[in-house]
């Protein structure tokens, strides 16, 4: 079995270490980005229901106008 570098042995170790920080920071974007993700589809449920709101009275109100005569 060879030998273990100890000078190898350290850098990787700092590798790790970096890698470490950088996967906690990602974690935490990944968190935001889920979150503002969540309120982009609430965000587009109310809109989708106003609309639909909207477009229902618009309906009534030309059936209203046209069809009764």
């Amino acid at each position: 079995m060879a030998d273990i570098d100890p000078v190898q042995f350290g850098a990787l170790t700092a590798q790790v270490s970096a890698l470490e920080v950088r996967v906690t920071e990602l974690q935490g974007d990944m968190k935001a980005m889920l979150a503002l993700a969540n309120q982009g589809k609430g965000g587009f449920w109310v809109g989708m229901s106003i609309a639909s709101a909207l477009g229902a009275f618009a309906s009534w109100i030309v059936g209203h106008i046209f069809f009764l005569r």
